[in-house]
C-alpha cells in the first residue's frame, strides 16, 4: 500500500521525488501523482495533522477508495470450486462480471478480485502458537529422505528409513535406521526411544500410518492398530493420531524432520556404509552433536532443555520393556486346539467352533474370548504339529481317560478288596504292551458299580480257585449266572458234606429206614 504520509512529509523537507521514491519503495509516478493531487486539494503535510494513510486515500483519491459499491465475491464459494480440476481464478472472474452484469451491479477488476482471495486465504493460514508442558508430549514419524547402505560382496544398495521422535516442549530428538517402515521396525523403534528418553511422555502423536491407525472414513473416531495400542498401555501413554495431510498436527517432528536431512542425512552423504549397524552408529555421533547444538533464538540446547527442565516430568519407564506382539484370529476345533503355524494350543472346551483372539509373541501365546483371556501356553518351536495340553481344558471323561495307567487301576481294585487287585494284576501283566489291557481294567472295576463291591470281591475270588490269570469275560460270566452261590452266607457256602454217597438212603427205596 502506497505511503501517502511519508511521501507528503518527506516532500515538506525538500527531498527530490527520485529519493522519495527510493525510500517509500514505490515508482517515481506513484510520488509525482500523490505530490500533484496534494497540490491541486491544497494539502500538505503538518506535524500535527492527518497520521493515518487510510485518512490521506480518503481525501487525496476517494473514488479510488470507494469500493463498497462494487459486489465483493464469494470467497467461501471461490475457494470450493478452486479444488476441481480445471477451474482457474480467470474463469471465477468471468463468471462473476457476467453475474454482475446480470444485476447491474459492478464487478471488481481482475487484480482487486484477486486480492479479495488472496486476502481470504491468508486468513485462513493464521497459526497459533500452543505453549507445550514439559513431559507432555512426544511427536513421531519416518524421516523423508533415506540413508544408503551398500552390500559389500554384491554392491547392492538398500535404502534405509530413518525414524524421527521428538519431545515436543526441549525439541530434544531420537533417530534410528531401519530396513524398512513395517511394524516390527515401528514398534522396535518406540522401544528404543522411550529407553533414550529415559521416560515416558503423556502423549504420543504419531503420523496417520498404517502400522498406528487402521483407516477409517470417519476421521473422529479412528481405529488404532491392536499392536500399537498394547504398546501404549504398557508405556502408559496416550495416543493421539495426526489428522490426514495434516502436518501442523506434528509440527515439532516435521521440523525436526528438516534439521535432521540436513545436520544428520546430508552430513553423511559422502560416506559409505555396509551395514545397518554402522550407520546407526554413526546416526548417533551426529544425533549427539545435533542435540548439543545451542539454539539460535533462545538460550541453551535441546540436550540441555530436556535434562534440565523436561526429564524430571516424564513418566517411570515400566519394569520391562513392551515385547512385539501379533494378533491374529482363530477358530477353536472339535478337539477344542487352535491351530497356529503348525503348532496346536488347547482352551477349554466349552469354546468349540467360536472365533478367538490369538496375541503371540516370541515366547508365548494367549488366547481371548471377548477381551478376556482363556488359555495361555508356552510357544513351540521345531518339529509341525506339536501339542500343548492343558488339563483342565478338557471334557471331564477325557480327563478320565488321560488318568488311565497300570498304577491308578491297581490302586483302585485295592480299595475294592485283595482278590480284585490280584486280579487286575494277572490282567495288566496279560498283554505285551500294558496299554491294551486298560480297556478290560476299566470294565472290571466298572462291574462294582452294576453289581456291587461285595459281589465283584466274590466273583473274582472264585474265578482265582479256576485259574491264576482270570479275564474280564470270565468275571463277568460269573456275576451273571453265578448270583445265587456268589450271595450266599459264607457260613453255609463254608459247609462240606462228610458223607461218601450223597443221595441217602431214601434215593434206594428207603427200606432201612422203615425197619
Amino acid at each position: 500500500m502506497t505511503n501517502y504520509h511519508e511521501i507528503l512529509r518527506l516532500k515538506s523537507l525538500g527531498v527530490s521525488e527520485r529519493n522519495i521514491a527510493l525510500s517509500c519503495s514505490c515508482s517515481r509516478n506513484t510520488v509525482s501523482k500523490v505530490v500533484k493531487r496534494a497540490s491541486e486539494l491544497g494539502l500538505a503535510w503538518t506535524a500535527h495533522g492527518i497520521k493515518t494513510n487510510a485518512e490521506w486515500q480518503i481525501l487525496l483519491f476517494p473514488k479510488e477508495n470507494d469500493s463498497s459499491s462494487k459486489r465483493p465475491p464469494n470467497c467461501e464459494y471461490i475457494r470450493k470450486e478452486l479444488l476441481k480440476n480445471g477451474v482457474s481464478k480467470k474463469l471465477l472472474w468471468a463468471e462473476y462480471m457476467e453475474e454482475c452484469r446480470l444485476n447491474n451491479e459492478e464487478p471488481l477488476m481482475y487484480s482487486q478480485f484477486c486480492r479479495y482471495i488472496q486476502q481470504d486465504e491468508q486468513k485462513r493460514r493464521a497459526t497459533m502458537h500452543i505453549a507445550r508442558k514439559p513431559g507432555e508430549q512426544v511427536e513421531v514419524d519416518w524421516a523423508g529422505d533415506p540413508a544408503k547402505i551398500i552390500d559389500p560382496d554384491t554392491g547392492v544398495i538398500t535404502e534405509a528409513y530413518l525414524f524421527v521422535g521428538v519431545i515436543t516442549y526441549s525439541q530434544y530428538a531420537y533417530v534410528e535406521a531401519f530396513i524398512n517402515e513395517k511394524q516390527r521396525a515401528w514398534i522396535t523403534a518406540h522401544v528404543h526411544m522411550y529407553n533414550f528418553f529415559g521416560g515416558v511422555a503423556t502423549l504420543l502423536v504419531p503420523d496417520n500410518c498404517k502400522t498406528a491407525v487402521i483407516h477409517t472414513k470417519d476421521w473422529y473416531t479412528p481405529k488404532l492398530n491392536a499392536t500399537y495400542h498394547e504398546m501404549a498401555e504398557h508405556y502408559g501413554t496416550a495416543i493421539i493420531p495426526a489428522r490426514v495431510r495434516k502436518p501442523k498436527d506434528k509440527a515439532s517432528v516435521e521440523g525436526a524432520v528438516g534439521n535432521i536431512s540436513t545436520w544428520i542425512t546430508a552430513a553423511l552423504r559422502n560416506e559409505q556404509f555396509f551395514s545397518l549397524e554402522e550407520l546407526n552408529t554413526a546416526i548417533q555421533e551426529k544425533l549427539e552433536v545435533f542435540n548439543h547444538r545451542t539454539f539460535q533464538k533462545k538460550e541453551g540446547s535441546r540436550w540441555s532443555l530436556f535434562h534440565h527442565e523436561e526429564l524430571p516430568f516424564l513418566s517411570p519407564l515400566p519394569t520391562t520393556p513392551y515385547e512385539l506382539a501379533d494378533f491374529k484370529q482363530a477358530t477353536v476345533q472339535f478337539n477344542y486346539h487352535i491351530s497356529l503355524d503348525g503348532m496346536l494350543y488347547s482352551c477349554p472346551y466349552e469354546y468349540i467352533k467360536r472365533k478367538v483372539d490369538v496375541r503371540v509373541t516370541e515366547r508365548v501365546l494367549e488366547i481371548f474370548y471377548n477381551h478376556n483371556r482363556i488359555a495361555s501356553h508356552k510357544r513351540l518351536y521345531g518339529r509341525k504339529g506339536q501339542y500343548s495340553t492343558t488339563l483342565e481344558h478338557m471334557p471331564p471323561d477325557h480327563q478320565k481317560y488321560l488318568e488311565w495307567n497300570g498304577e491308578r487301576f491297581k490302586q483302585w481294585a485295592q480299595r475294592i478288596g485283595p482278590n480284585t487287585h490280584q486280579v487286575i494284576i494277572a490282567i495288566l501283566s496279560s498283554s505285551r504292551v500294558e496299554q491294551q489291557t486298560y480297556k478290560s481294567c476299566m470294565g472290571l472295576l466298572k462291574l462294582a458299580e452294576r453289581h456291587s463291591e461285595s459281589r465283584l470281591e466274590a466273583a473274582c475270588e472264585k474265578a482265582l480257585s479256576y485259574t491264576a490269570s482270570p479275564s474280564y469275560k470270565s468275571i463277568k460270566n460269573i456275576l451273571a449266572t453265578g448270583i445265587k452261590d456268589i450271595s450266599k452266607p459264607e457260613t453255609e457256602k463254608s459247609k462240606k458234606n462228610t458223607y461218601g454217597v450223597t443221595r441217602g438212603a431214601n434215593y434206594y427205596g428207603g427200606k432201612y429206614n422203615d425197619k
